[in-house]
């Protein structure tokens, strides 16, 4: 678990660096950082898509999973919820006014860029079944500078992410730790392949070119789990 730790504390370290350097910020400075991360997240989501993608067993199944996932999350309203519950703990009305939906999309494509990648998910894998960091001490280094950027335009409010992923990764590594090899690589394949998708979901919600509700999109990365399930047990 060194592994998930360091990455928690480096995302906690770069939201306090960066909701520091803030006020030194200019707005023109901060809308290039949020334009270059949005950039990042289609480049990240692209790639963990691709990469994943060509060793599919299943080409149509993230098809399936990301209908299904968005119909679900879509009737939970969980991109609302999430976006109503960040914006209650607004300080005041004129913040919130200002703000709103701002901090809310910050956080969750921050979790989304965080938790959904092949380090986030392989990492604690490899930590559990062969003791190996290097996954989780690499995307603890890509965090700390996302969430330092990040900070400076939604302020330390984006160190929430930080228990998200302890718990994500967390989980990962506890049914790597009970299950050892039983879990098949190619359902990894299907998980990262989706996530990639919503990372760039997120990346083109960042941009202004399309608000994808990336967090109703989340129950997606369940359906491959659900499906590998049934054809084992069938």
């Amino acid at each position: 678990m060194i592994g998930t730790v360091v990455n928690t504390a480096c995302i906690l370290i770069g939201s306090l660096t960066g909701s520091l350097l803030k006020k030194g910020i200019r707005p023109q400075v901060q809308k290039v950082m949020f334009t270059a991360m949005g950039l990042a997240a289609l480049g990240l989501g692209f790639n963990a898509f691709t990469s994943h993608f060509s060793q599919s067993s299943y080409p149509v199944l993230f098809i399936v999973s990301l209908a299904i996932g968005g119909l679900a999350g879509t009737a939970l309203d969980l991109d609302g919820r999430f976006k109503r519950l960040v914006d209650r703990h607004s300080k005041n009305e004129a913040e919130e006014s200002k703000a709103k939906g701002g901090l809310a999309k910050g956080l969750s494509t921050c979790i989304l860029l965080f938790c959904i990648g092949t380090f986030s998910i392989v990492g604690p894998m490899n930590s559990a079944l062969y003791g190996d960091n290097t996954f989780l001490y690499t995307n603890a280094t890509l965090d700390l500078i996302t969430s330092m950027v990040f900070a400076t335009t939604y302020g330390i409010g984006i160190a929430f992410a930080a228990p998200v992923l302890f718990c994500w990764q967390g989980l990962f590594y506890l049914i790597a730790l009970l299950a050892g090899s039983i879990i098949p690589e190619a359902l990894i394949h299907e998980i990262v392949s989706v996530g990639g998708i919503l990372i760039v979901a997120s990346g083109l919600s960042l941009l202004e070119i399309k608000d994808c509700k990336s967090l109703n999109l989340i129950p997606s990365l369940l359906v491959p789990v659900l499906f590998f399930l049934i054809i084992q047990v069938f």
